[in-house]
């Protein structure tokens, strides 16, 4: 009798496994029907041969296409970005054209995933096509799988991407039409959506206590001395790396509702963002968890340190500070006594604008693994001006505490945890 029931559960699901894979994928394909209509017509047909539904979005100012059902034109596309496209295409100016039908379209994506009209979203062009697909994207959730079949693939399209989650595949030649390089791509792309959405994935738990924690390879062993912590408490630890891009992805994710806590251990960004540095994460870098009313204990990590590439990429103006090679393509540059006092009111008058719980714990032995007794950057005389430009402009409320310790010590990863924990508590 238990055997004739396991069987049967076992049938079961692999019923349930079998509807799975047979549910139509609802696919939304974005691009410039005006001019590269085949091209998208091939790549409909590609995604409908692999099983899925599509929804089709035009995002071209000059026409649309008669190869294929169009389910939202450009006019609506171009209203939603703020104009009619009459007017749009009276002014001529393809830069501005873009621009409208990337917010156009953005905001568009956003109002049917909130419906929940589509499972996965691709698109592909060159410039033009390349930078409204992925404008597209940028409201659209973590996990939702999105392609963009691009001829600037290889290139450095981080501002564009931003911190989503995108596939980019490159075309290798113009997205201008079929050839016999191209028609493969674009079936293995339709292929690989397909199959990503029809990939079932885990329900959240709605008891999952997040933190999230900025980590450079300079703090590395602080990071994992707190991950070690917080996840004996049965805190699930989200590191970033506080490369730019990591930072932005940290706010992005933390404005999201994502976490319960932030440890910001490594706020080098903010030395790049006034130096610029290559690992800068914007102006907005350590105010996300402000406005979320989220408990921050905030550390002075790496702001010894601005980040360039290859030696010879250091700008002619710092030729004369002291440089280190931390790896062949990057350039550490010694932060300054006056630069420390600027970075000190900079990270004080963000967390004086924050509404929930904040802290500062400042490493009184160093503040990177290289700002240490006997090393590099070791220099206290330029850490006390950013520990006192931090004290002098940071509200009373906020607790400023300095620890005996190095950064990368037990023991400041201890106080680091306990003091979050006590907040969040």
């Amino acid at each position: 009798m238990f055997r004739s029931v396991e069987m049967l559960h076992g049938a079961q699901a692999q019923t349930e496994a079998i509807l799975t894979m047979t549910q139509q994928p609802q696919i939304l394909m974005l691009g410039c029907f005006d001019t590269k209509g085949e091209i998208f017509a091939f790549l409909r047909e590609c995604l409908i041969a692999q099983g899925a539904e599509v929804m089709t979005v035009n995002v071209g100012v000059l026409g649309t296409t008669e190869l294929f059902p169009v389910t939202i034109e450009s006019e609506e596309i171009c209203e939603a970005g703020g104009t009619n496209l009459v007017a749009l295409r009276d002014k001529n100016d393809r830069g501005n054209a873009m621009e409208i039908m990337g917010r156009g379209a953005a905001k568009v994506l956003e109002e049917l995933w909130r419906q929940r009209k589509f499972d996965a979203v691709i698109g592909m062009g060159g410039g033009s096509g390349t930078y409204v697909t992925l404008k597209s994207m940028q409201f659209l959730p973590l996990g939702l799988p999105k392609i963009c079949i691009s001829t600037l693939a290889t290139k450095d399209l981080t501002e564009l991407v931003g911190v989503k989650d995108v596939l980019l595949m490159p075309s290798v030649v113009d997205v201008a039409a079929l050839n016999s390089i191209i028609k493969p791509i674009i079936q293995q792309a339709a292929a690989a959506l397909v199959a990503m959405s029809r990939v079932q994935l885990p329900k959240e738990s709605t008891d999952i206590r997040r933190i999230a924690i900025s980590m450079f390879g300079n703090t590395s062993v602080c990071v994992d001395y707190c991950t070690q912590l917080l996840e004996a408490e049965g805190y699930e630890v989200m590191t970033f790396h506080a490369n730019g891009v990591g930072g932005k992805a940290m706010e992005s994710l933390t404005m999201e509702g994502c976490f319960v806590g932030v440890l910001d251990i490594t706020t080098t960004e903010l030395a790049d963002e006034l130096c610029g540095g290559i690992c800068s994460a914007g102006p907005n870098r350590l105010e996300a968890a402000g406005k979320m009313k989220i408990p921050q204990v905030v550390v002075s990590g790496c702001m010894d340190m601005v980040n360039f590439g290859t030696l010879d990429s250091v700008p002619e103006k710092y030729n004369s500070r002291q440089l280190y090679s931390w790896v062949p393509t990057v350039t550490l540059m010694r932060t300054n006594a006056e630069e420390n006092e600027v970075l000190g009111e900079i990270l004080a008058k963000k967390l004086n604008q924050a509404k929930g719980s904040a802290a500062v714990l400042f490493p009184d032995k160093g503040l990177s693994q290289i700002d240490a007794e006997g090393n590099a950057f070791y220099n206290p005389e330029s850490n006390e001006t950013l520990s006192k430009s931090i004290q002098k402009n940071l509200k009373s409320e906020i607790p400023f505490v300095n620890l005996p310790f190095h950064i990368n010590d037990w023991g400041f990863a201890t106080e680091a945890v306990e003091r979050l924990m006590g907040m969040m508590k």
